[in-house]
């Protein structure tokens, strides 16, 4: 019995069934003992970052950790934008790394660096094996603090001498079963009625997560019941981890990612009502606006993200005697014939959606009128870029499929942010995971354009060459085939529509380059 054996059998005990790995010299004692472990699977991916996105869709859809295995600290640094997105949307990822021979660190080899600094930023709990005795103990220490605080990246590093080592006596015992905490405070039904009972014009911002968040089925339910009630309305957060969408559903849309039309939706509000959601707040600092968008008196906290938003809502709804929730007939639209827009793209892939499918969402320039039309389409699950940092949507759906696999994966994503992770296509080629992935191809940094031309400024012309992507064109049908991906390119909605309907009904993956 190795270290490396003892931790993993320790995560396998503890719910950790995968691992994403990209390892390297340093984990190499890992990889042996993986064939010693029955029950953990192990996924390959070709970029760090592919890993940790893939860890971060499939804790989104699981509610458990998967493993990250990773290369000493430049592995881990490749990884760290995603686990960066996953820390945002609260998902538990366990990420181990291997890092040098004990005795071998003093020496300042090249691969040499300050791991527990690297990890802090995006990791709730981080800890250094000192043993190989303290390797299984410690691994389901990392379980544990993975699911505290409504999910979070908890870090293990691993020197190899201690992987390798051959345990000498009694190790130290994993603790018992995690159990995920609540991220809960003491709730007052009676006193959060009366202060939203004398709202005008209450607002509730839902938060994204699992099922009992502002954006579970449940909660959506209640909060329409009480919008009825009290003459109120309702936002999903701007970029929410995990939202349920579709037929049976309010129709509530996302909030507006530009101030100007954030501020219309909340400053009409006397009183905004967080359920699941933090503090909206502007993405960027705008001269002209203020940061935080709705002042600390016109807040009400109903839940924390990460807690049990739904069951208060619920007792809320009763409270105030709030009528049974209606669904409204939602129709879908009718896509424009010919030539692709973001809004006949939307109309598109709404009407084709299969019965839960789950949809990963990166970009703007169709996530946004996907969600709008979406509301009369098949119940399904979105997921988002919750902390902005590009390069998650293909990798997260990777991870989705893989925590789902009775479940379709549509992978909505935008030209520029896909290069960041693209050899996520070879995984999804190797485990011939069921996800479509639709690029919207328009061949430019959209948003930066967006942003460029804020207040009626003009484009000017070296802004647009750094902005450009068409010179050369990627070939995204050319490059999804090199990764094994089978790949067709459609320019207007009928032939989108065919080719949709046909990689849907594939049993692996495929791609469609969608062009603008």
């Amino acid at each position: 019995m190795t270290g490396a054996k003892a931790l993993l059998e320790a995560l396998r005990e503890q719910g950790v069934e995968l691992c994403f790995a990209n390892p390297g010299t340093t984990e190499l004692d890992l990889v042996r003992a993986l064939e010693e472990v029955p029950g953990m699977r192990c996924v390959i991916g070709l970029q760090e970052n592919v890993c940790t996105g893939a860890a971060d869709g499939y804790g989104r859809l699981a509610g458990k950790p998967a493993a990250t295995l990773l290369h000493l600290g430049p592995g881990f640094a490749n990884g760290i934008a995603n686990l960066h997105n996953a820390r945002r949307a609260r998902t538990p990822i366990v990420n181990v790394i291997g890092d040098h021979a004990s005795w071998h660190l003093d020496c300042d080899a090249p691969l040499t660096s300050d791991i527990e600094s690297l990890a802090r930023p995006v990791s709730g709990w981080v800890r250094r094996i000192a043993s190989a005795q303290d390797a299984a103990r410690d691994a389901g220490e990392a379980v544990a603090a993975s699911l505290a605080r409504g999910g979070q990246g908890a870090t293990l590093i691993f020197p190899a001498d201690f992987q390798a080592e051959n345990l000498d006596g009694q190790a130290a015992p994993a603790p018992a079963a995690a159990v995920a905490d609540r991220a809960d405070d003491d709730f007052d039904a009676a006193a959060v009625w009366r202060r939203l009972s004398a709202a005008r014009r209450p607002l509730f911002l839902l938060g994204g997560g699992g099922p009992d968040s502002g954006l579970g089925r449940r909660a959506q339910i209640a909060a329409a019941r009480l919008c009825a009630a009290l003459g109120g309305s309702a936002y999903a957060e701007t970029f929410p981890a995990r939202s349920e969408r579709g037929r049976g559903l309010p129709d509530f849309d996302r909030l507006p990612y530009f101030p100007e039309p954030a501020r219309a939706a909340l400053d009409a509000a006397d009183l905004v009502v967080l359920a699941g959601a933090l503090p909206p707040v502007t993405y960027f600092g705008y001269p002209g606006h203020p940061s935080r968008l709705v002042p600390a008196e016109r807040l009400l906290t109903l839940a924390a993200p990460g807690g049990d938003a739904a069951s208060r809502l619920e007792a809320l709804a009763e409270l105030a005697g709030a009528p049974a929730f209606e669904p409204a007939d939602a129709l879908l639209p009718q896509p424009a014939a010919g030539a692709l827009t973001p809004q006949s793209i939307a109309a598109v892939v709404a009407r084709a959606l299969p019965e839960q499918a789950i949809v990963s969402v990166e970009g703007g320039t169709c996530g946004y009128p996907l969600y709008a039309a979406s509301a009369g389409a098949a119940p399904h699950t979105v997921l988002t870029n919750t902390g902005g940092a590009i390069g998650q949507g293909l990798p997260v759906a990777m991870g989705a499929a893989i925590a789902c696999p009775d479940r379709r994966v549509v992978a909505l994503l935008s030209d520029g942010s896909t290069q960041y992770t693209i050899q996520a296509l070879w995984s999804l080629a190797r485990e011939n995971l069921p996800v479509t992935v639709l690029i919207a191809a328009n061949h430019q940094y959209a948003i930066l354009r967006n942003e460029l031309r804020r207040g009626g400024a003009a484009l000017g012309e070296r802004a647009a060459a750094m902005t450009a992507l068409d010179a050369p064109r990627i070939d995204w049908v050319g490059l999804a085939a090199s990764y094994g991906v089978p790949a067709s390119r459609a320019a207007t909605s009928e032939a989108l529509a065919e080719q949709l309907e046909q990689a849907l009904r594939r049993p692996g993956p495929a791609l469609i380059e969608m062009a603008l």
